[in-house]
């Protein structure tokens, strides 16, 4: 077993023939090289006997505080079947090395199927082990017939509203995506989260350009009720984010939205539409999303999250404690914030 560097040329000619995940392609690394702490670190290739097994892209994340550990998102992608065996030696060989070329990693972020003493849960941010992916490599016609009732009937009503339209909008400038990202800042507040800034999502759209990032839009005379960015690559979709309004739920705009990425991408060629993320017994916090993603595909599909595999397991505790430290202290903050604005206000 081994894993060793590989040029984007050797690693193209080993994923030859796979839907690489849009991240673990090498377009990416055009992206990582405009996101502020972070950047492109290489890529490398996995051999069993001499058999090449599985291929992986690393991106380096500078932490606050400078800390430092690698992200393989979606990856490592595999050629041959994951088992847990094969997993946990790449990690070790992945670990290994890494403590001889640069011991200033703390952990590596990755994707694997199996629990293993080595992984532990991301320490912040979103994962899943399910989501919902669309078969696309059959007709308009049977895409359709194959949705849930709910589905078809929440399209079909949408379609009826002529103030309704829909339209590809990639390619759109700083000023337009403006409009869009007020609906996706309605969204965070209605949701519970916090968007990136807007201009991490110009960046992407920029770097991996029209051909890997698109932009759906559902509008009612003439105001965005609703969007989508999509990711393409080797014939596989990805939706990457989106937002609607409170007034797109009762139009069904994000059921017409997502409908016509479909038709758009099958028409295009585009295999399969990857929803990303599904609620699940360890994941519950994707639950509420769960329904309205199904009525697309009944089927879930089961996929690998990401866990963190400490490089150095001490310096790793130690980032969590301090995490959890910082948490604490942010909730005691908004928790003292909370009870001062009700005394004023009583």
């Amino acid at each position: 077993m081994s894993l060793r560097p590989v040029d984007d040329a050797t690693y193209r000619e080993l994923a030859a023939g796979l839907a690489l995940p849009i991240e673990q392609a090498p377009v990416w690394a055009a992206f990582d090289a405009v996101v502020a702490g972070r950047s492109h670190w290489g890529r490398l290739a996995y051999e069993e006997d001499g058999v090449p097994a599985a291929v992986v892209s690393l991106a380096e994340v500078r932490g606050p505080g400078g800390f430092r550990y690698l992200w393989a998102k979606n990856g490592p992608v595999w050629l041959v079947e994951p088992t847990a065996q094969r997993e946990a030696a790449l990690r070790r060989e992945l670990a290994e090395r890494l403590r001889q070329v640069d011991p200033r990693f703390v952990f590596v972020r990755l994707h694997a199927l199996h629990e293993a003493p080595d992984l532990r849960p991301v320490m912040q941010g979103i994962t899943y082990d399910r989501t919902v992916i669309v078969d696309l490599d059959r007709s308009e016609e049977d895409v359709f017939a194959a949705m849930k009732q709910q589905g078809r009937r929440a399209i079909r009503k949408a379609m009826k509203d002529e103030s309704l339209t829909v339209t590809e909008e990639t390619g759109l400038d700083e000023a337009a995506f403006a409009e869009l990202y007020e609906v996706f800042v309605e969204t965070g507040e209605r949701e519970g989260f916090g968007p990136h800034p807007a201009r991490r999502y110009l960046d992407m759209l920029t770097t991996l350009g029209p051909e890997h990032a698109r932009v759906f839009v559902t509008r009612r005379d003439g105001r965005v009720l609703a969007w989508a960015l999509v990711l393409v690559n080797d014939g596989a979709a990805l939706y990457s984010v989106g937002a609607s309004n409170a007034e797109a739920r009762s139009a069904y705009a994000a059921d017409l939205l997502h409908w016509h990425v479909m038709k758009t991408l099958l028409a295009e060629g585009v295999r399969s539409y990857d929803l990303a993320g599904a609620g699940s017994e360890r994941f519950p916090g994707l639950s509420g999303l769960t329904q309205f993603k199904t009525k697309f595909e009944k089927e879930i599909t089961e996929v690998a999250p990401a866990w963190d595999m400490p490089v150095h397991p001490l310096a790793y505790d130690a980032l969590v404690r301090a995490l959890g430290a910082k948490r604490w202290a942010t909730a005691q903050a908004r928790g003292l914030l909370s009870r001062v604005r009700s005394r004023r206000s009583a």
